[in-house]
């Protein structure tokens, strides 16, 4: 699928699929959980869109990935262990993946659904990211994101019986010197959210505290992340060396051994 056909098939599913109240009750979830999803029932995609990333992705993680199994400090201590496929190799290697993240139609779309402008505006190494599970134990750890939103792509997923479920805790706060991560689950309500392959659903990343529950035995657990700013983010600066997606060996992260998946 190129460029042109994915950008219309996309503005005439969201125009024919969506109608304002569906738009409207969405964004009530959106705002009181931090966290949507479009499943079969109804798509955010038309589904020739689906299976083109879906391709993309399984491309890239054949040719691309790099294992992480470490743990960071800036979200207490918690772990990493999971393949990844770096935004700048993604940019370079999917035309398809980076258009659709910059469309106007999905990111206006996005916008409706989070009240608020959302800009494809983020440090060249935030703006995707592709993370693969494949072994018992591995997880993306409770953490916040830098940017107020993301997009993520559910393209495999395990049985539930296997783990791989996202977890939420939304309306939080990140201090990267004091993150009281165990403090906040013991104070508030965690939130369970089952996947399934395909489904889609869009997160508010910066004030939602959010892990994969760990598998529970050997599967695939892939996802594209599409990573956007809000108005607020583009006038704060980042800080602390803990970008581990890009650089395992980031000054915050801290090296785990196989052993102890």
């Amino acid at each position: 699928m190129n460029t042109r056909t994915a950008t219309k098939a996309l503005s005439d599913h969201l125009a024919t699929t969506f109608t304002e109240s569906d738009v409207q009750r969405r964004a009530d979830v959106f705002s009181r959980d931090g966290f949507v999803k479009f499943g079969a029932d109804q798509p955010l995609v038309p589904a020739e869109l689906l299976r083109a990333v879906d391709d993309e992705v399984s491309r890239l993680v054949e040719e691309h990935t790099e294992r992480r199994d470490l743990q960071l400090r800036t979200t207490g201590g918690t772990p990493r262990k999971m393949s990844v496929v770096r935004s700048e190799q993604i940019e370079k290697a999917s035309e398809l993946i980076s258009r659709l993240a910059a469309s106007e139609e999905l990111l206006g779309f996005m916008a409706r659904v989070a009240r608020e402008p959302v800009i494809a505006s983020v440090t060249d190494d935030e703006r995707f990211l592709i993370t693969h599970q494949e072994h018992k134990g591995d997880t993306h750890g409770w953490h916040w994101g830098d940017y107020s939103f993301a997009l993520i792509w559910a393209l495999r997923m395990p049985p539930l019986r296997a783990g791989g479920m996202l977890q939420c805790v939304p309306h939080t706060h990140w201090d990267k010197t004091d993150p009281r991560i165990n403090e906040t689950l013991c104070e508030r309500k965690i939130d369970t959210h089952g996947l399934v392959s395909g489904d889609i659903y869009f997160l508010r990343t910066d004030t939602t505290l959010h892990r994969t529950v760990p598998l529970t035995e050997d599967g695939q657990r892939t996802i594209l992340n599409m990573t956007w700013a809000g108005q607020r983010d583009l006038r704060k600066s980042l800080e602390g060396d803990d970008r581990w997606w890009e650089d395992a060996s980031a000054s915050a992260a801290e090296a785990v051994g196989r052993d102890e998946r």
